[in-house]
Parts: structure tokens; C-alpha cells; sequence
């Protein structure tokens, strides 16, 4: 500790007015923020080996030369066992989702840009980090190959799969291992491959840009591995369809710096690295967890057999390896790795989900037409939803202006029992209909209507519009809808908005902003 003082000082020219120590992660590393007591503040760190220190500092002096969205090594020992870099922050990418993911993986919309973001932002890293890279600085070795992918396969089979007590025939087991590692390292590996790309190695900017850390591990390789290492990863428990969503961009964004092979080679070769990824961090949670007794490897087990399980289900010709396929099938069947179904934790900030401010905003258009309604103002919008049932709301303005949208189009999640005694401003409910979808473009065209009507009538200087949403029971669909219609209105114009939960008894005011 006093050597990465004596680093900072020399670096400094004085010594930190204040250290602070930093929780770890899964690395032996040890971090600290230190600051100069006027609001700049650097991260030090402590390594465990010089050989991994001179890997990071050397491939990220190539980064920051390329220009890609990483710290800055500042200054580093004589023995490059400690080093100062810039302090990216406080917010991890891991931090930012916590919601969703404690929510069981149910990602609200806002979570789902930040993933986006940082799967756009991969293949910037991934191809032009490689351009230029002196691949003989990485650490422990500088390319993925055939004897790499070995080792980490038999270091699942040593710290996961014995200590298991599993019965296998190994001279069986290492044919198929053989099979698997020579599919991994058919194709030219001409990208970076981050090797531990996570959300906890991503920190995000006050914009929610990322930047990516702890890339220390990295070498020459095929991009489908950083892939499969993030989007299955164990605790995040994406979905079928997000994960589906994020593939989609990823694959969108990799054109932009190389040629890109077909979807349906894309898709097959990615399968086999989700398999090799798989039983790479069951290895990694045997290790750390049995052997080295920390709980979170050995909580982050259950999920990752979830993903093997799911791994299982796929057609024999896209996991072409019979005897271990019969093994992993024969592991996730024992009795300690039994599925149980996930606890999910009901999220802590409210029943807002989405970012109200994501749609354009819509120039004011033409001149405007004169009636004995004009120039009164401000404008003032009330927002209802309603049972149909029990009719439609009255136009307590005298105006007869507005409209009213008829939800039972879409999916109702009142037809099921863990939805029935809960309403469209409960978190169970928003995540359900926005998982379906179909309520998210059905408020799209909503939007899109209103926006134009509510920036016409404070063109003109109206009062009152009204906006009224109708379902069956006035309970889920048209109480998820009005109040997301009511906040993207307030959000945008500014405007005073009254919201009114009919059949629910419940009224709000989102007052406007000055």
C-alpha cells in the first residue's frame, strides 16, 4: 500500500489527501480510489502478477492509442506490480441492471438500451483493438488455440465435473473435447478477445456510454467468445428474446469493421461457444466455490446449470459430441443441481419502467387556424383510464376534445392468476407487457397521435385535452397505458397532466415544469 502512495506521489507531486479501498470482485487484485482532496480522483492498483499487470498496461496503452472508450494507464512501478489509471466512476454496467436482474431477468426498458449499448460498442474493441496489437505482450498466452480451449475443458473436468462424483469414461469425455476444441479454433481468429467480458467489467459515463475494464486476460481470438461469455452469463438470467435482440445488434454492429458470415453459420458457430463458455465458468464456480469456499461462485452454479439445461435442448447436429452430451445431461440431472425455481425480488424503484423522453420530438407544423378557444392557456391534459364496462369517462371540461383507445387488443395479463389482484402500475404486470410487446407498439402509435395534437394545442394556446384508455376491466392494460402516456407527455412538453385511475380510485398530478 505505502509503494502505490510513493507511485501516486511521484506521479502527483503530493501525496493523496484520502485513500479509499474498493470491494473485489473475482480477481486476487486489490483497488483503491485515492483523490487529491479537490474533486480528482485516480483508481490504483495493486497486482498479484507482473506478468498479467504488463499484459493490461500494454494492451491498453494500444486502446487509448486507437482511441477506444478504456482508462488510462497514468503512471506505473518500476516492477509494474502497481499503476494508477483514470477513475471512470462509480456506475458499473453490472450496477445499472441490478433491477432486472434481481427482478429474475425481466429487464425493464431502460436496462435493455444500456445492454445494447454496450453489444454496439463490442466490435469497435474487438476489431480495431486487434489492428496494431502486439499479440505477444498478452498474458498467459497471446492466442486462443486448441491447447488453450483444452486446458480450460479439463479444468471443468478436474474442479467441476469430479468433484461432482459423476461417473464418466475419460478416455470417451477427451475424444469428445478433442472435437469440440478443434470446431473452436477452426475459423481465423483475427479479432481481440476480451476473454472476460461481463457487466462488471463495463463502467458507464454519466450519458450511459461504456467503457470497458479488466481486459487484462485478453488475446488474439474469434469474436463469437465475448458473446457467448456475456449474453450467458449466469446471474443475468437474460431472456430467450432479449438475448435473441442483443445478437441481432451485435451482428449489425460487427459489419461496420469486418466482413460477417452468414446468420445461420453465425448462429451455429455461436452455439458452440455458448457450450464451451458454459462449462469454462462452471469450472471457474467449482474452483472458486468448492476449493476456494466464496459464495458467490457457488450461488452463480444453479443459473449456470439453467443454461446448460436450455444448452441440452437443442438438436443433436448443432452439439455434434454424443458422449458429452450424455454426461451434461447425466450432471444436470443429479440431485444437488436440481432446478428450483428462481425467488424474484420485486424491484425497488417504482412502477416507471420505461425512459418517457425515447421519442422524437415533432416540429410544430403550419399556421394555426382561429377559434374563441385560442390563446387562453396553458394546456392542461387529463389522462384516464377505464372499464369499459362502466363506460366512458365524461369530458368534465365542456370541451368534447380528445380521444379515447380501446387496449383490448392486446394480451391481458388478467387473464392469469399471478396477475389478477395486482394493476397496471405494479411491477409484475409492466414487466409482463412489456416482455409481450404488443402494448409497446400499440403506445407507439399513441404517441405519436398525441404528440401532434398536444404541440398543435400549445400552439394555439388551448386549455383542456383529454386522453382516455379503455380495457375490460380498467385495471392492467389501459392503467399501464395512461400513465405512461401521462409521463411521456409531462416529460416532453413540460405540460400539467392529470391522471386519473378510474376504477383503481386513484388520481395524480404531474405538475409542469418550469
Amino acid at each position: 500500500m505505502q509503494q502505490l502512495i510513493e507511485l501516486y506521489k511521484k506521479w502527483a507531486g503530493k501525496e493523496p489527501a484520502h485513500v479509499e479501498k474498493l470491494a473485489g470482485a473475482g480477481s486476487n487484485r486489490q483497488y483503491y480510489r485515492l483523490s487529491d482532496g479537490n474533486g480528482k480522483t485516480v483508481i490504483g492498483v495493486v497486482g498479484t502478477s507482473q506478468e498479467e499487470d504488463h499484459a493490461f498496461i500494454s494492451i491498453d496503452r494500444h486502446f487509448v492509442q486507437q482511441k477506444l472508450p478504456v482508462p488510462e494507464v497514468l503512471a506505473v512501478s518500476d516492477d509494474e506490480m502497481r499503476y494508477l489509471q483514470t477513475d471512470l466512476g462509480f456506475t458499473s454496467l453490472f450496477d445499472a441492471i441490478k433491477g432486472g436482474r434481481e427482478a429474475g431477468g425481466r429487464y425493464n426498458l431502460a436496462e435493455q438500451e444500456l445492454l445494447k449499448k454496450t453489444i454496439r460498442a463490442l466490435p469497435n474493441l474487438q476489431i480495431r483493438g486487434a489492428r496494431g496489437m502486439d499479440w505477444s505482450a498478452c498474458y498467459p498466452q497471446p492466442e486462443f488455440d486448441v491447447e488453450g480451449v483444452l486446458f480450460d475443458l479439463n479444468y471443468f473436468k478436474y474442479c467441476f465435473l469430479k468433484p461432482s462424483e459423476l461417473d464418466f469414461n475419460e478416455v470417451h469425455l477427451e475424444a469428445n473435447f478433442r472435437s469440440l476444441a478443434r470446431d473452436l479454433t477452426s475459423e481465423s481468429n483475427e479479432g481481440f478477445l476480451y476473454r472476460d467480458f461481463q457487466a462488471r467489467n463495463v463502467m458507464l459515463d454519466k450519458d450511459g456510454n461504456p467503457y470497458f475494464i479488466d481486459f487484462q486476460g485478453g488475446r488474439k481470438g474469434p469474436f463469437y467468445y465475448d458473446i457467448a461469455s456475456f449474453l450467458w452469463q449466469a446471474s443475468a438470467k437474460y431472456s430467450f428474446k432479449l438475448r435473441r435482440e442483443l445478437i441481432a445488434e451485435y451482428y449489425d454492429a460487427l459489419k461496420q469493421y469486418t466482413e460477417v458470415p452468414t446468420v445461420r453459420h453465425f448462429a451455429g458457430r455461436l452455439t458452440l461457444f455458448v457450450l464451451f463458455r458454459t462449462m469454462q465458468v462452471l469450472g471457474a464456480y467449482g474452483f472458486r466455490g468448492y476449493f476456494e469456499h466464496k459464495q458467490h461462485f457457488i450461488d452463480s452454479i444453479p443459473p449456470a446449470m439453467d443454461n446448460l439445461r436450455d444448452l441440452l435442448k437443442l438438436r443433436e447436429d448443432l452439439l455434434p459430441y454424443p458422449y458429452l452430451r450424455d454426461v451434461l445431461t447425466r450432471l444436470t440431472e443429479l440431485p444437488q443441481f436440481a432446478h428450483k425455481d428462481p425467488v424474484v425480488q420485486p424491484r425497488k424503484d417504482g412502477f416507471k419502467t420505461t425512459n418517457s423522453d425515447i421519442y422524437p420530438k415533432h416540429p410544430q407544423d403550419g399556421l394555426p387556424t382561429f377559434s374563441k378557444y385560442d390563446g387562453k392557456g396553458p394546456l392542461v391534459v387529463d389522462v384516464y383510464s377505464f372499464s369499459y364496462k362502466k363506460g366512458i369517462p365524461e369530458d368534465p371540461s365542456g370541451n368534447g376534445g380528445g380521444y379515447v383507445f380501446d387496449c383490448r387488443s392486446t394480451h391481458n395479463p388478467g387473464r392469469y392468476e399471478p396477475y389478477k389482484k395486482l394493476t397496471g402500475l405494479d411491477e409484475p404486470v409492466i414487466r409482463f407487457l412489456e416482455d409481450d410487446g404488443e402494448i409497446l407498439e400499440f403506445l407507439d402509435h399513441v404517441y405519436a397521435l398525441a404528440d401532434k395534437h398536444v404541440a398543435r394545442y400549445i400552439q394555439r394556446g388551448f386549455t383542456h385535452l383529454m386522453f382516455c384508455f379503455g380495457c375490460t376491466g380498467g385495471q392492467h392494460r389501459s392503467v399501464y397505458s395512461a400513465q405512461h402516456l401521462a409521463e411521456h407527455l409531462n416529460k416532453k412538453f413540460g405540460i400539467e397532466v392529470h391522471v386519473t385511475h378510474r376504477e383503481q380510485n386513484i388520481q395524480q398530478i404531474l405538475p409542469a415544469k418550469k
